[in-house]
């Protein structure tokens, strides 16, 4: 080879033998066959590093190229040889020089191929993949562009350094893949002069039946580098014991971290890697294997060698660098999607759940072929058991609230927790429709329903009455309003005070007509007609309330007992009207008192209602005063009896329903 030294050859190079380039035809310048093979040998044993301390220290692929090229026409020159002497002979028995001459050259090969993964790999930087790309954005790389990699990476083996067998075929099946998924995005794993020096020695080390070799030293080393991404990304080895005994709050905060980071998994990391080996391996399976696919050459390599896949190379060696990280990312999904159901764990399940929806395309596709279906199908079942976890979570919902067993009642009759929480959570639901509508088959059904097999009485509701549309997620999120309302009137007989409780339950239906009103997606699920009933609902609760308060007070304003007749006169009994006057102003003192600290959060809601309630009392008030007052007047000590204007009353009505003692006493009449 014009006599060049290489610094970084050992000494005695092929010029120094007198060898120069082998021909395509196994000749050189005249020299017979035995004497190139004889020349090829001595080019593998200089590299021999078992006898060899400089050869041991330096490296091939890392030197100069032509001493690259030299060695890899001397593994191809010795393998041409012995394919001769297969089908020249039907018992071949070749030289055992030679085949010892070709183990060593595997054996080189292997850590020559070991050296420039390992000096090539580094793993993914997680700032610049944790980003949420939009699946119309998120193909970074152009086929154009891959496809010239492919081509580049094909054409560099089938010169200098691939002599003979040349592929041409790498990266096509994936590249059919990328225009079935256009949120695959793959990054550059290995610089292309790396991958052209490894698909060299990959296609040398398979044609000479040192498939399983190749495969786990490529498979270590990338799945080390994989380990190494999954670090960065911040994906910990867990089991699914480790993930459920970890407390909700934190795995609240890993299940976020868990969809970005599967995100970038599939869609770039273990699309990149299948790309890398494809770019190395496609198309070596039939082209360049010297004897029948996976058979070894020779007599004397190990059984185990006859390693067999039911797909190609390039497959196997995704496969063998992925699987187990593959395994250990969806782990973390399945375990949620088995632990315990608690109404706290839907909104998240639901996230992990469109997360998995999602990429199950993308899944599809980087694991397409028949001998990774099994990730294909886990991926798949986990989807599945999120699903049913978010059905059963809804239905252990609705049996948590209709079995909320708080008795306590809360002070003032306003809202209670559980109505809080429940419609705070279907209003959440509501952000899910769509997802939900899909995983929400089956109707509600109530006093029949066997889930509470007699254990608690359940209210009946005649689903038939609604219109006929209703997906089936909204008869379920009208099923849990029923439920509720049914829970709170039983709690609002706990109020000793009739009236309390009528106050408690507008209240509360009114709180729950609100937030129907203020949620789009929950008010067209639940739909106006239902509305209108409930609506009808806390009204009627407002006017029960209103006649167990004020009946009272104001049948002190009524004339009927006042008037008497006599003998000698007819006209108003004094005495009568000073009771009257005095069981009025007790009564609503009273009202007043103990009102002023019941709670109408909604200040609309509590204006109405002291309108409804000024509306009514003032105008009997007024009435009766100017009917009756001249009697009092006329009396001794009439401010006992006469205590307050109407206006002093129409002042009063406004501490009402604010929470808190009242402000004030009630202000005496003006004296005028």
């Amino acid at each position: 080879m014009d006599g060049a030294e290489n610094s970084s050859s050992p000494p005695h190079t092929a010029s120094e033998d007198g060898c120069g380039t082998f021909s395509s035809s196994g000749e050189l310048g005249g020299v017979v066959l035995v004497e190139s093979l004889g020349s090829a040998e001595k080019i593998i044993l200089r590299w021999d590093s078992t006898v060899s301390e400089e050869a041991r220290d330096k490296m091939i692929f890392s030197g100069d190229r032509l001493e690259v090229d030299r060695y890899l026409q001397a593994v191809d020159h010795i393998q041409n040889s012995l394919r001769s002497v297969s089908l020249s002979s039907p018992t071949p028995n070749p030289d055992t020089t030679t085949t010892t001459t070709i183990q060593i050259a595997m054996a080189r090969l292997e850590d020559e191929f070991r050296t420039i993964l390992l000096s090539s790999s580094t793993p993914v930087d997680a700032e610049s993949l944790l980003v949420d790309t939009p699946r119309s954005n998120s193909n970074s790389r152009s086929s154009d562009h891959f496809s010239a990699a492919v081509a580049a990476a094909a054409e560099a083996d089938g010169s200098s350094r691939g002599g003979g067998s040349g592929s041409g075929g790498g990266g096509g099946s994936f590249m059919r893949s990328m225009r079935l998924s256009t949120s695959i995005r793959e990054i550059d794993l290995i610089g292309e002069d790396a991958v052209a020096d490894l698909r060299s020695i990959a296609e040398r080390m398979i044609a000479a039946g040192y498939l399983r070799e190749c495969v786990q030293v490529y498979g270590s080393v990338r799945k080390s580098s994989v380990d190494a991404s999954f670090r960065n990304l911040g994906i910990e080895k867990l089991s699914i014991g480790d993930i459920q005994r970890l407390e909700w709050d934190a795995l609240e905060n890993k299940i976020r971290h868990w969809i970005k980071a599967a995100k970038v998994c599939i869609r770039t990391l273990f699309a990149s890697e299948k790309r890398l080996s494809e770019l190395i391996f496609e198309g070596l399976s039939s082209s360049s294997a010297v004897t029948p696919p996976l058979q070894p050459l020779f007599s004397l390599s190990s059984p185990s060698r006859s390693y067999s896949f039911s797909s190609s190379y390039s497959e196997a060696c995704f496969l063998e660098t992925v699987k187990g990280p593959a395994i250990q990312l969806f782990n973390f999904a399945e375990a949620i999607s088995i632990s315990r159901r608690s109404p706290e764990k839907l909104f998240k399940i639901l996230d992990l759940h469109d997360a998995l929806a999602d990429l199950l395309p993308d899944i599809d596709v980087v694991f397409e072929s028949k001998a990774a279906e099994s990730i294909r199908v886990q991926a798949a079942e986990i989807l599945s058991r999120l699903a049913e976890a978010a059905r059963g979570i809804l239905s252990e919902f609705e049996n948590a609230v209709l079995r909320e067993p708080s008795k306590v009642p809360v002070p003032g009759g306003t809202i209670h927790p559980l109505t809080r929480y429940v419609m705070n959570y279907i209003s959440l639901i509501s952000d899910y429709k769509q997802t939900l509508i899909e995983l929400i088959v089956s109707k509600p059904s109530s006093s029949s329903n066997s889930r509470y097999s007699g254990e608690l009485s359940v209210p009946d509701f005649d689903f038939t009455e609604l219109q006929e549309d209703r997906t089936t997620l909204a008869l379920h999120l009208i099923w849990v309003i029923v439920i509720l309302e049914f829970n709170l009137e039983a709690k609002s007989q706990h109020y000793r005070d009739t009236s309390l409780a009528h106050f408690f339950m507008m209240n509360n239906v009114h709180y729950i007509v609100q937030k129907i009103k203020g949620t789009p997606e929950l008010r067209e699920m639940i739909g106006d007609e239902y509305l209108r009933k409930l609506t009808g609902k806390y009204r009627i609760a407002a006017t029960n309330y209103q006649r167990a308060t004020w009946v009272r007070v104001l049948n002190c304003l009524r004339d009927e007992g006042l008037h008497v007749k006599g003998s000698f006169s007819s006209g108003v009994s004094k005495s009568l009207l000073r009771e009257r006057f005095k069981s009025f102003n007790s009564i609503f003192e009273e009202v007043h008192r103990v009102q002023a600290t019941w709670l109408v959060p909604d200040t609309q809601l509590r204006e109405e209602l002291r309108i409804s309630i000024a509306e009514k009392l003032l105008p009997a008030y007024r009435s009766f005063l100017g009917r009756f007052r001249s009697h009092i007047e006329s009396g001794r000590h009439p401010e006992q009896y006469i205590k307050y204007s109407w206006e002093d009353l129409d002042t009063a009505v406004l501490d009402l329903f604010e929470g808190n003692p009242a402000t004030q006493h009630l202000r005496r009449r003006s004296q005028g």
